[in-house]
This record gives C-alpha cells, structure tokens and sequence, in this order.
C-alpha cells in the first residue's frame, strides 16, 4: 500500500473512533464506527492474499451485523425517550441491544468467533491495529452507558470471555491467535469490572494496549509467526528472548510486573461489591492465561531448542524492521506496579 494512502485510510480510522468517543449523538456514534470498520477493511487485506480477504470479509460481516444491532437499539430509545443523547437513563430493551452489538465488535464470548480467525488471517501490524486500537470505541461507549447495563447478561459474558479465552489459547502454536485468545480474555476481565467501576476498566485497557504493543512489536522484530520460530530466537537474539519472557508474565499477570495492576484492582473492587464467586471465578481462568504464556516462555527462553545451526555465530539475515520506542513500552509493560498507589487515587 502506497504511503499517501495509507496515511488517509489510517487518518479515517483514528478520526471514526475519536468522533466516537467525544460525540453525545447516538448517530454519530453509529457514524463514527461506521466510518471506522470501512477504513480498517484496507488496512486488514494489506498484504493482499486470500486468507486475508476471507479474514476482512468475516471482520465486515460481524461489525456490520453488529451495527445493524447497534442502531436498532438507539431506535427503540429514540421512540421511548425522543432523544438522540448519549444520556445514562437507557430503555432497558435498548441497552441490552447496544450491549450486545458492542460485545460483537468487542469479540466477548459468545460473540468472539471471528476474533482469532481474523487475526490469523491477516499481517502481523493489522493484527496488532485489530487487537488495541478497535477496542477503543466500543470501550467508551459501554464506560458511558454502563449505569444502565444489565449486570446479569454483562457478567455471564465476561465470565464466558474469560474462560473461552484461556481454553482457546491452550492448544494453539500459532502467535496471533494466541493473542487473539489473550484479548478475549482481556475483554473479559474490562467487561466484569465496568458496571462497578468504569474508571478501572479504562486503567486496564491502557495496561492491555501497551503490553500486547510491546508484544506484537518484539514478534514483528523476529518477523515470528509460530512457536517453533520463536524457539529459535535464543541462537540470534538472546536478550530478545529474556524481554519475551518477562513480557509473557506480565501478559498473565504475575505479581511483580504491570500486568498484575488491573487484575488487583478489578479483583478488590468486585470484592468490594459483596461478590466472593465472581472474582474467584476469574482468577482461576486467569491460570489457564497464564498456563499457555508459559507455555510460549517454555519453548522460547527456558529451553535451548535445536536449531538450524547450534553455533554462536549470525546465521540469520540482519533485522532491518526498526521498531521504535520499544525499550520505553517493555519498561512500561514490567514495571508500572510501584506507581499503584497513585493509580488507586484516581
């Protein structure tokens, strides 16, 4: 894709997701995420083949039967309330609908089939774009209308998210659909906390962006798309190798890394709220997250695999992808956690 253009497609997908999150006009919510989804379609058939075209057709038709879902939702509030405002007193038949409309663009269970399909159809960079930069808009609107949520359906689909997305991950060798899963189960964990603090769901989301970044980004550094090509990364790049494990733990959030802030914070705020099962629930899914990072720190780091030539010398091509401000994103994906106090004031 030529520079000119792409920096116009790019534009249109970074201004439908702002209109988004700063309008109070349900259509041009709708407008905003229209807008978004058919600016990304290029962006995700970049590499042009038919596994991404098949990935960008399956992405069309979930987010366009999500927004279908969407504005009839704002219709049936618009005949109740004879608004368009983005307001917190929903019609109750209304906001389940939008509910659901944003957890299929979101991809939460039972709605996030074509989230590793997708992903696994398509470039590594439209993967990562898919993985954080698309869960922005849904995300503000659910933090806008989140009073008026149904608690019920929202936390039987997070609980889902978050199981499917540690049983998902646990058989796959491919890296982007053990991200795929990996978000899912994010989502998940962002959803379960949003009707009771939406202010931490937001925390955990800026956690997530710049830990699946800096992830994707050390993938795309090593141009690795499977396990077995990670495994090599020891011969060439041993430090690289060290920054993928720690990043892997932070990703299933151990305790002395970033990723471990939001699953805290969710986890004594629904406490906080009388609920004993729900987070003990999450927490043991989050093992099943945690079992198959290790599983990605086992084949990469811990373990010297056989490879094409088990001397010390450069054997592969030198890496001309420059990933800037990677070092600034694998500091602030392992060691945000001293600044918790400061977040817990927020």
């Amino acid at each position: 894709m030529k520079p000119p253009i792409f920096i116009i497609i790019m534009s249109t997908v970074i201004l439908g997701t702002m209109i988004v999150m700063t309008t109070s006009h349900w259509l041009m919510v709708w407008i905003g995420f229209e807008m978004n989804l058919l600016a990304i379609i290029p962006i995700l058939m970049k590499k042009y083949n038919p596994r991404a075209m098949e990935a960008a057709t399956k992405y069309f038709l979930t987010q366009a039967t999500a927004s279908m879902i969407l504005m009839m939702g704002i219709i049936i509030n618009l005949l109740h309330s004879g608004q368009w405002t983005v307001s917190k007193d929903l019609n109750p038949m209304a906001s389940i609908m939008m509910t659901t409309a944003l957890a299929m663009k979101l991809g939460l269970a039972p709605f996030h089939f074509w989230v590793p399909e997708v992903t696994q159809g398509i470039s590594m960079s439209s993967g990562l774009i898919l993985l954080t930069w698309q869960k922005i808009a849904p995300l503000s609107i659910l933090y806008q209308i989140s009073p008026t949520i149904n608690p019920n359906l929202l936390l039987t689909m997070s609980i889902m998210s978050v199981v499917i997305g540690g049983w998902g991950g646990l058989n796959q060798t491919q890296l982007r659909k053990i991200m795929a899963y990996s978000s899912i189960a994010h989502m998940g964990w962002m959803t379960a906390i949003a009707m009771y603090n939406p202010t931490v769901m937001i925390l955990n989301l800026t956690i997530y962006i710049i830990m699946t970044l800096t992830t994707f980004m050390l993938f795309m550094h090593n141009s690795t798309t499977t396990t077995s090509s990670l495994s090599q990364t020891w011969n060439k790049t041993p430090l690289t190798t060290s920054f993928i494990l720690v990043l892997m733990m932070s990703l299933g959030g151990l305790p002395p890394l970033s990723g471990f802030i939001p699953k805290w914070m969710i986890i004594q705020e629904l406490t906080k709220n009388e609920m004993i099962m729900m987070p003990t629930l999450l927490a043991m899914t989050a093992l099943l997250n945690l079992y198959f990072y290790m599983r990605l720190t086992y084949a990469t780091a811990l373990t010297m695999f056989p490879s094409n030539n088990n001397m010390k010398m450069k054997w592969r091509f030198e890496c001309t992808k420059k990933m800037t401000l990677l070092p600034p994103l694998i500091v602030m994906s392992t060691m945000l956690l001293p600044l918790t106090p400061m977040l817990f004031t927020l």
